[in-house]
């Protein structure tokens, strides 16, 4: 009988430091193929970084070092602030030719606008279920604010839980990644999708009412592509993603 191996986990002392160091090396290492996936700690004192795949270790090091980082030995001594690289690129710099043109990200940005998407509408729609059917006197402006900080609450709990249960982050640095990487993404796309449903029900209609998830249709599709580019931009140029 035929049987499969796994190949074991590299492991890496790093001067990783910050999030800048994080996109960095996430740039290199979602660009090789052999790669599985890969955890990089950085609330340990060692700075982790942890590799699946099938790569080895010269590549591993070679790959962590492109990215600007340093593979630390035994006797070096953990990294420090000061040993952080700067970030590749600066705030006023202009995207380079076709910088909107990479098809892979546009895909993966459009999947991380979707779980934010998901994140957002549990906390909309609990809202507004709730207001309806135990307070329907709440006036239409109150509930759209309610209904915008319950979705960014939702969304930002589900990106940490995404944070910290697939990418192995602490909770305390998975809320931050998240709140970091996704705020104002959840902030346009909650306001898309509450002014477009009031532009189109006038924020008359009950839950009961089929006409209110017509309307909700054309409320998601906003929501979904209004804060897209900005999500490309941000995965394109910083890897940052929504998780």
């Amino acid at each position: 009988m035929e049987t499969t191996t796994t190949a074991p986990a590299l492991r890496y002392r790093t001067n990783i430091h910050c999030g800048s160091c994080v996109q960095r090396l996430a740039r290199v290492l979602e660009g090789i193929p052999g790669i599985h996936h890969w955890n990089a700690d950085q609330t340990s004192p060692d700075r982790w970084v942890t590799i699946h795949g099938d790569i080895n270790d010269r590549q591993a090091r070679a790959a962590i070092e492109q990215a600007g980082l340093k593979v630390l030995d035994d006797t070096t001594p953990s990294a420090s602030p000061a040993d952080c690289p700067l970030p590749e690129h600066t705030a006023h710099e202009a995207p380079p030719a076709g910088f909107w043109s990479d098809r892979p990200r546009w895909r993966r940005a459009s999947l991380n606008t979707l779980s934010c998407l998901l994140g957002c509408t549990i906390g909309d729609l609990g809202m507004i279920i709730y207001l309806q059917a135990f307070h329907p006197g709440t006036s239409m402006a109150v509930q759209m604010v309610l209904a915008v900080i319950a979705g960014l609450i939702t969304s930002v709990a589900l990106e940490t839980l995404l944070m910290r249960y697939r990418e192995r982050f602490a909770w305390g640095a998975a809320l931050r990644m998240a709140v970091s990487m996704s705020f104002m993404s959840m902030v346009a796309m909650e306001v898309a999708m509450n002014t477009t449903d009031f532009m189109i029900t006038g924020g008359k209609l009950l839950l009961s009412d089929p006409r209110y998830w017509l309307a909700f249709i054309p409320a998601a599709v906003a929501g979904f592509l209004v804060p897209l580019p900005y999500n490309y931009y941000q995965l394109k140029k910083h890897n940052k993603a929504c998780h």
